[in-house]
């Protein structure tokens, strides 16, 4: 199978031509220099994970490579305000078009019909990204090993936080780990190999012990049993990425709300 992954970045590179063509990369940092000043605050997610007794961040995710459209007609209104309100503690965002049917427009959307922390889910590989994240609204963005060198994670990292932007760093094999010393907030393990799509929540249970950080550790992709979150959490983990589980139920609210109560 062709390596996805390396297939999204050099669209992505793209892609991000374009949208710098659209939009200047001195008007939107202005912009954003404008709303830091204003005192417009970004809400911390690693402290809602490592607070809360679930630890689920539910995410908005209408189609992946791998499986096509999940949920076409699903609408960021009507999904994200009823994952908030049945007891998600944070919220993930997929805002790339081509390959998940999102965009960053989905975030400014929702963001003043929810209290909790939202991540933008992207495949961030310039700075340009992490300030459209702050325009946007959200709160924490993704950065992924297998997408950057450490030096350019270790500078993407240090520019989130310059932005008072949290970063989810996701790692997915022991190699990886190493770019814990880019001081992200979250660690996170994907259990979904991001080349062939294979997926196994052992991943995370393997990688667990292996991993020496302060950062609250967050375990994504293939998790659908109430009991492999308290296993998860027996290993260390406090956050929940899941998208898929949620997302090819008609009513995704719902189906988040019963997956707590099962816990």
């Amino acid at each position: 199978m062709k390596d996805i992954l390396q297939e999204i970045v050099a669209w992505k590179r793209v892609e991000l031509e374009e949208r710098k063509r659209v939009v200047l990369p001195s008007d939107l940092y202005a912009g954003v220099e404008k709303l830091m000043a204003d005192g417009v605050n970004a809400r911390s997610m690693s402290l809602s994970l490592a607070g809360s007794p679930y630890g689920i961040i539910a995410e908005f995710k209408r189609k992946s490579p791998s499986k096509g459209w999940i949920h076409e007609d699903a609408k960021p209104m009507d999904v994200v305000p009823a994952y908030a309100a049945a007891g998600a503690s944070a919220l993930s965002i997929l805002t790339d078009s081509r390959y998940f049917g999102g965009t960053l427009e989905f975030i400014p959307q929702v963001r003043a019909s929810v209290e909790i922390p939202i991540l933008r889910k992207e495949f961030i590989i310039d700075e340009y990204q992490l300030f459209e994240a702050r325009s946007a609204g959200a709160d924490a963005v993704l950065l992924i090993a297998a997408d950057l060198s450490k030096e350019e994670c270790r500078s993407l990292t240090h520019m989130a936080h310059e932005l008072k932007l949290e970063v989810l760093l996701e790692m997915h094999s022991e190699s990886e780990l190493e770019y814990l010393e880019c001081d992200p907030d979250m660690a996170g393990i994907n259990n979904r190999n991001l080349g062939t799509f294979h997926t196994d929540v052992a991943n995370s249970f393997r990688l667990a012990e292996k991993m020496d950080t302060g950062a609250v550790k967050v375990s994504e992709s293939g998790i659908s049993n109430p009991q492999t979150i308290r296993s998860l959490r027996e290993a260390g983990f406090r956050g929940f990425l899941m998208g898929e589980c949620f997302m090819k139920e008609q009513d995704p609210g719902k189906a988040l709300a019963d997956f707590i109560a099962a816990i």
